[in-house]
């Protein structure tokens, strides 16, 4: 009795060290990509251009664009291209809505990310302006443009804008269009065109450049504290004449943030120290979400990955499971012939090749347990000799045989589902079932 608990106690961790490996296989792929690609920056950055610098315009719309969109709308009924979704005058969000979205638009479309710099916080921060590319800019843009236009005609018939001046000469208030001139009493620095300022996110990337670093040209920034946005988002106020003035050059440039901004400062009745924690606690609440949103399209990515782990290394649970019940049963059968005898040999004749010697047999499985059979199945193996060095070896024929076989398909199912429980799971089941503890911090040496 007690030897057949101990035969299921080595196949529950065996199974258990195999998932974890696997696991940790998949999840350091995902951050690989991750990091390699710069996904998590460009995610965040992505909202803070949303929320902060209002939508982009819809005629940006690129052939990456067009691409994930006809995916999108493969075996399906044909629904409304992306390009007419979204409207010159509501524009388009940033952030990606698909899978597809997070890890190719993401990657390899328009970077959303600020320029790194490695300039220290400026002390006086430009004025704020209308981000490129944004609605904001393309409506202040087609005005000055009409305006300019109107003013050539005019100058052109011999008119003048206004008698009081010359002809060519546009009248002030005849090209004032989206730019927010400053209050009689200097607050507010008003907001200019492209080109002449930055925009709010890269006012606040200012304020963040002293813990970045450059990651091919552009702020590697994933992360930040809601305390230190909330703190960013007051320096910001204070130099732009206050939070009123913010508020109402954020309102005309359409940007998103200055309706909860609005709201925070009203439930702060106009206290700062009140304001900034509700910026903080709003901020907080906002990546909390956002991180949500980020895990559940990662979450289909560690889907796909676990399959092509499962089936690049064919890892079928219920062979794995069946070789390390048979491998305990053999090294018990070595036992009985370490005990009995000769005679006891002879069952074991039947596990090795013919010809074979039974000696040099019984060597070569005890030093090949089942965990390291997994590997084995894999369409690539390298042996490794102290005297040659590593000799890798093709099984691709073999790999493919298994992959085909109908036999297999039930054990590479419960490993693909295995894997999606990840490795911190697998590592505290392993604990568990081991009795394995973590050290406190807390703890001393006896």
């Amino acid at each position: 009795m007690i030897s057949l608990i101990s035969y299921y106690a080595d196949l529950a961790i065996g199974l258990i060290l195999a998932f974890l490996l696997l696991s940790l296989v998949v999840s350091g792929i995902n951050e690989g990509i991750v990091r390699l690609l710069g996904i998590r920056s460009k995610f965040l950055w992505a909202y803070l251009r949303d929320t902060l610098d209002g939508a982009e315009t819809a005629d940006g719309t690129s052939r990456l664009d067009r691409i994930l969109d006809a995916l999108k709308r493969f075996g399906r009924r044909a629904r409304t291209p992306l390009t007419q979704a979204a409207s010159q005058e509501e524009g388009r969000s940033r952030l990606p809505a698909s899978v597809l979205g997070v890890f190719a638009r993401l990657p390899f479309g328009r970077d959303p990310r600020p320029a790194f710099s490695r300039q220290p916080p400026p002390v006086a921060s430009p004025p704020l302006a209308a981000a490129a590319g944004s609605v904001a800019a393309e409506q202040m843009t087609a005005v000055q443009t009409t305006a300019v236009q109107t003013t050539a005609e005019q100058a052109a018939a011999g008119e003048t804008a206004d008698p009081a001046h010359p002809a060519g000469q546009a009248d002030p208030e005849e090209t004032a269009v989206l730019t927010v001139e400053p209050a009689a009493d200097g607050a507010g620095a008003g907001v200019l065109p492209p080109g002449q300022g930055k925009s709010m996110a890269e006012l606040l990337h200012e304020r963040l450049q002293e813990i970045d670093h450059a990651k091919r040209g552009r702020t590697s920034i994933a992360d930040i504290p809601p305390a230190r946005f909330a703190v960013a988002v007051m320096e910001i106020a204070t130099e732009h004449g206050g939070v009123e003035a913010l508020m109402r050059d954020l309102d005309a440039l359409k940007s998103p943030f200055s309706r909860p901004l609005k709201a925070v400062w009203d439930r702060a009745s106009h206290d700062l120290e009140a304001f900034r924690h509700g910026v903080e606690d709003w901020f907080d609440g906002e990546m909390e979400r956002l991180s949500l949103l980020y895990r559940r399209y990662v979450r289909w990515v560690l889907v796909v990955l676990g399959l092509v782990v499962t089936l690049a290394f064919s890892m079928d649970s219920l062979e794995y499971g069946k070789t390390l019940l048979r491998d305990n049963a053999y090294r018990s059968a070595v036992s009985a012939f370490g005990q009995s005898g000769p005679q006891a040999l002879e069952p074991l004749r039947e596990q090795c090749e013919p010809g074979q010697d039974p000696y040099a047999c019984v060597t070569d499985v005890l030093s090949t347990p089942a965990f390291v059979k997994i590997f084995t199945n894999a369409p690539v193996s390298v042996t490794m000799d102290a005297a040659d060095g590593p000799a890798w070896a093709w099984h691709g024929g073999d790999w493919w045989q298994r992959l085909t076989s109908p036999g297999h398909w039930p054990g590479f199912l419960i490993t693909l589902i295995a894997l999606l429980f990840g490795a911190p799971f697998w590592w505290d089941i392993l604990r568990r079932v081991s009795g394995l503890r973590t050290r406190t911090s807390g703890s001393t040496p006896s």
